[in-house]
């Protein structure tokens, strides 16, 4: 590939120049989220928000189960290997756990709802495969617990 050709596999980004692979994975992050957003529906969540930013992030989907506030964190693959699914959802690290806590007790706070409301933070996992119209979805409830300064708030 030293010529400048560019790779034909739509999975890996291009090298160099003008990029559409922030692009595709933008897009690709906002159609889980849309998917993820109508599986919650089906369940019987009530939809409050998509794409809450905040200074460190955001927060991909929030809505409620009954009375409890639910902090959704989506994760998507376009494999449909178990071990890379397995993977996707360990993604969800001690580090991201943190950063989504932080971002949920700030966005608490700005509402004045800091203790004020049960706090639960789930993983959904989408599998995207090639000729799969609709994902296959993981859902983990209750992925991990508030972690940081702020695990007593939340």
């Amino acid at each position: 590939m030293g010529d400048g050709a560019a790779s034909s596999d739509p999975s890996v980004p291009p090298e160099g120049g003008f990029s559409r692979w922030r692009w595709w994975k933008r897009w690709f992050g906002r159609r889980s989220e849309r998917a993820a957003a109508r599986y919650l529906r089906g369940l019987g969540y009530r939809m409050l928000a998509a794409n809450v930013s905040d200074r460190d992030g955001e927060l991909d989907l929030l809505a409620l189960d009954g009375e409890t506030l639910v902090i959704v964190e989506v994760r998507s693959t376009s494999s449909d290997d178990p071990d890379v699914i397995e993977q996707t959802a360990a993604s969800v690290n001690l580090r991201k756990q943190r950063k989504i806590t932080e971002a949920t007790s700030r966005f608490l706070a700005r509402r004045r709802l800091l203790g004020e409301i049960a706090v639960r933070y789930d993983v959904l996992v989408l599998s995207w495969p090639e000729t799969a119209r609709e994902p296959t979805i993981r859902h983990i409830p209750h992925a991990f617990e508030s972690t940081g300064r702020f695990q007593f708030f939340t």
